[in-house]
């Protein structure tokens, strides 16, 4: 990964408080996996931005060096990297997740 895909990376994450590295938006996601990961953010009621990874490679690659994690989508809360999609639904099934959120000062429904 370039120094400058790295960047671009940590400014994203830093710029937002949830933000999904998925395939796709959220109105048109481009796998199950990323739907998945809309789905639980939008039934918590989370307000979250996203990027598309499918639309720059660089991105799509970088983001896998960037939190060492194999697969995209990617969620991050306040600059922690949570997991992919099995993860947060593992996360949001046991009420992990509502609360990782709460505990960052992020508002769920």
């Amino acid at each position: 990964m370039t120094d400058t895909t790295n960047a671009k990376i940590q400014a994203l994450v830093d710029a937002n408080p949830v933000l999904l590295f998925m395939k796709g938006t959220p109105l048109f996601p481009q796998c199950g996996f990323s739907n998945r990961a809309v789905s639980i953010l939008n039934h918590l009621g989370v307000a979250f931005e996203s990027v598309d990874v499918l639309q720059d490679q660089d991105v799509r690659q970088g983001i896998k060096a960037f939190s060492d994690w194999p697969t995209i989508p990617q969620l991050y809360v306040k600059g922690e990297f949570v997991g992919g999609s099995d993860i947060m639904m593992e996360m949001y099934e046991s009420g992990e997740l509502a609360e990782l959120l709460s505990e960052k000062g992020v508002d769920v429904a």
